[in-house]
């Protein structure tokens, strides 16, 4: 998409200079406007054309049948499926009895522009009816960061040649149809008509829709109201019914003249609350809206964004393609978790339907480290929603005969619904990566109430879960066997190194906080026996290693598998999981997505710098990148051992996945943990961050293709600049008296009066690994902006 002419490449927005029906799907998923709580996907003003309407409330929800050939027990009974709910965006156009409908008239322009610095969606289009009136037409939509349940759209109707009569209906529009699936087992269920009709209400400008869901019994609610200025001999009707309800203004505007139309709207739900009591809430956020009138809320967004920048932006010389991607990640990212309020953080966020809406172990793995050091808040959120959900853990660990808890591969309300168990529930690792960002934030802001509140409890659980999972052998090696880790095409083996590192690191932590809060771990039945096994377990974790090749096994065995063909794979037969069977891959050495070498970046205490290197060329041949989790992962750890040209293409793979639909399937969403991978690769690669002992440590290296790299993370309150050029790394102190780091060995003490500037070490220089055949990341030219491109050599 972004190489189409009509997306220009900027620094602090993305602009769409005309409209390309060909990808409206994919444009609605990244013109997305969305809070954590509320997402309205950019689909135009005026409902058609559409590629996939799209408005979503975080944990709203319908069930739906899981059927199974063969039942087994321990198989989830139902799925979970986000739901398109009411969409209250609508603004319809009529321009003297016409629609304003850009497939009919002409269309003499069209821009669409989300700005990343005031989080406002901006809409111009100037058209010509069949009957030859023209009318320019501009909207500005925003999703509140700081009110919580609401959104809001600016609309206004200028005529270009003469008076005409414009009718303008806002609508608040209920079980949509929406197009069906091509197919992709990747997206949504399609579920018809999932809302049934409680209440409808029409007052004035105020408008007004209840409902519950049929078979999830989730009660929901939209309310909107209404400013209307300009125009002459204006009136004003509403009415509603049980799916649609309507408020129109009808008036004759001249020229010079604008028609003006303030929408507000408020969203809420609840699963227990009444149907009163909904409809008074969604009424209550509306009134606070109103109050605060569309000046405030805009001047409102504009303070938290950049307040959120202040924190967090990243700064790139030299590619300017890679600039607005990383600005364009961000903010998304943003979008996703800003206002989640114990709520799931969803792979696609709150941008389309793709997986169903689930939550899966990348919120913990690549989000939230994104957020720990830039929206702490928003990380704190997101894991007590895990907490709400330790209940239905421990559950399911009973259920597989396990102790502790046993968290959900994909889910939405907390239950597991991966229908196929060995790349759900055998996925163990899930419970380590949340234990790990529970660790991570944690060691970030300090946070002792958490820890006792939230930390404690999930990593006690969590703990458990391995060491009953876990067995020692007859030499007193501990092994945990039958799990999947991230390679889902290495499906339920013996010893997965990641899952063993991640466990082992769990185990650790767990039995070091139950010694830090020792009262409370004891009212969990926490005891020095107990502790002493989990330490025992991590002690002695079997990480399986082949001493023949030199390297480290993905998992037990593994590195005696026959190879994959690769050479006689064609290019149109990838993604490999479509066109193979899973047996096949589960018994070859292919991998789909970085695994060990995900371990590497998550746990490179693990690993000397020889043992690095050595795994990365060996599993580097044999990684086909048939996920979006892939290429930042491997831009990191191809970073850290030398090769940067070859880190510079896997991050502009992570960049450009969902701004170039690299995976062919945008349209059902964005992809949240890749856009957190160009951060990933940027600041955890480039920049070299890693977290020891409580210490923030940075190895920097740069790309010859970039001429700076600068980037902003909080770490316990205080807030530290770091700048990167290819010869020196200086790090300024922006809040806070002193920190201190670690540059590469050496320890550094940071203040808020002078910054600190030391040496980059040269790279030595060395061949890079090859790829699968035909799986090399694209090779990076260096784009200068507004699409022109410069060929790197």
């Amino acid at each position: 998409m972004i190489t189409h002419p009509a997306f220009r490449v900027e620094p602090w927005c993305l602009r769409e200079t005309e409209l390309n029906l060909d990808v409206l799907s994919q444009s609605e998923s990244v013109f997305a406007l969305a809070n954590g709580h509320i997402g309205w996907r950019g689909n135009l003003d005026e409902g058609e054309p559409h590629g996939l309407p799209g408005t979503y409330l975080n944990g709203v929800y319908e069930f739906r049948p899981l059927p199974y050939a063969e039942a087994g027990y321990g198989y989830p009974e139902s799925g979970q499926t986000v739901i398109n709910v009411t969409n209250g965006k609508l603004v319809r156009l009529l321009v003297d009895d016409e629609p304003f409908d850009l497939r009919y008239g002409k269309l003499h322009s069209h821009e669409r522009v989300l700005d990343f610095r005031t989080g406002l969606l901006h809409r111009t289009a100037e058209w010509t009816s069949p009957s030859g009136r023209s009318v320019r037409v501009r909207s500005t939509r925003l999703v509140s960061f700081t009110q919580r349940a609401v959104a809001a759209v600016a609309y206004e109707v200028e005529p270009l040649d003469g008076e005409v009569r414009i009718v303008v209906q806002s609508e608040l529009v209920a079980n949509e149809p929406l197009p069906r699936s091509g197919g992709d087992p990747r997206a949504a269920a399609l579920l018809e008509s999932p809302l049934v009709a409680e209440q409808h209400a029409a007052h004035g400008p105020r408008i007004r829709l209840l409902h519950r869901t049929q078979r999830s019994g989730l009660r929901l609610a939209v309310s909107a109201s209404h400013i209307v200025s300009g125009g002459e001999r204006t009136e004003m009707s509403s009415e509603s019914s049980e799916d649609l309800a309507r408020f129109t203004i009808t008036s004759r505007v001249g020229s010079g003249q604008r028609l003006r139309v303030e929408k507000f709207v408020a969203h809420g739900w609840s699963a227990m609350r009444s149907a009163p009591a909904v409809h008074d809430q969604v009424d209550a956020a509306l009134a606070g809206a109103v109050s605060t009138g569309w000046k405030g809320l805009v001047d409102e967004q504009g303070g938290y964004l950049e307040d959120f920048w202040a924190r967090s932006d990243v700064e790139v010389d030299g590619d300017a393609e890679i600039q607005q991607a990383v600005r364009f990640a961000l903010f998304h990212v943003l979008q996703a978790g800003a206002r989640g309020e114990a709520r799931a953080l969803p792979a696609k966020g709150l941008t389309g339907p793709g997986y169903d809406g689930h939550c899966f172990w990348d919120t913990e793995t690549f989000v939230l480290p994104v957020l720990t050091y830039t929206a702490p808040q928003a990380v704190e959120q997101a894991l007590r929603w895990r907490l709400t959900t330790l209940p239905a853990a421990c559950e399911r660990a009973r259920q597989l005969g396990l102790q502790g808890a046993a968290f959900p591969w994909r889910t939405i309300n907390g239950d597991e619904c991966s229908g196929y168990w060995p790349a759900g529930t055998a996925a163990f690792h899930i419970n380590a990566d949340i234990a790990d960002a529970v660790v991570r934030y944690v060691k970030a802001t300090d946070d002792q109430a958490f820890e006792q509140e939230v930390g404690l409890p999930l990593l006690v659980q969590t703990a458990r879960l391995w060491r009953s999972l876990g067995h020692h052998d007859h030499h007193g090696d501990f092994h945990i066997d039958g799990v999947t880790g991230p390679d889902e095409y290495s499906a339920v083996s013996d010893d997965n190194l990641y899952t063993n590192l991640m466990a082992q690191h769990n185990l650790r932590e767990a039995a070091a906080v139950a010694e830090r809060h020792p009262d409370l771990a004891a009212l969990m039945e926490v005891d020095d026996e107990e502790t002493a096994a989990w330490r025992d377990a991590a002690q002695r974790m079997s990480l399986p290693y082949n001493p023949e090749l030199a390297v480290h096994e993905q998992s037990e065995g593994f590195t005696r598998h026959q190879l994959w063909d690769f050479a006689h794979t064609g290019d149109d037969q990838y993604p490999l999981m479509m066109h193979f069977p899973y047996f096949d891959l589960y018994r070859k050495q292919v991998v789909k997505q970085a695994d060990l070498v995900l371990a590497m970046c998550l746990r490179g205490d693990g690993f000397t710098p020889e043992e690095k290197a050595r795994n990365f060329a060996y599993y580097e041949q044999l990684t086909v990148r048939d996920s979006s989790l892939s290429a930042c992962g491997q831009a990191v750890m191809a970073a850290e051992v030398g090769h940067m040209r070859l880190a510079y293409d896997y991050l502009g793979e992570a960049a450009m996945m969902d701004l170039s639909d690299l995976e062919g399937n945008t349209r059902d969403g964005i992809h949240i943990a890749s856009l957190a991978g160009t951060w990933f690769a940027l600041v955890i690669g480039f920049g070299g961050m890693r977290e020891y002992d409580g210490l923030i440590a940075f190895s920097p290296r740069l790309p010859e293709q970039l001429g700076r790299l600068a980037f902003t993370v909080q770490f316990r309150g205080q807030r530290l600049r770091v700048e990167i050029t290819g010869t020196t790394a200086t790090y300024t102190l922006l809040d806070g008296k002193f920190l201190e780091i670690r540059h590469c060995d050496e320890r550094v003490t940071v203040s808020s009066e002078t910054p600190e500037s030391r040496q980059v070490p040269p790279m030595p220089p060395g061949a890079a690994p090859e790829q699968p055949a035909g799986r090399a990341p694209a090779r990076r030219g260096r784009v200068l902006g507004h699409g022109e491109t410069e060929a790197l050599r």
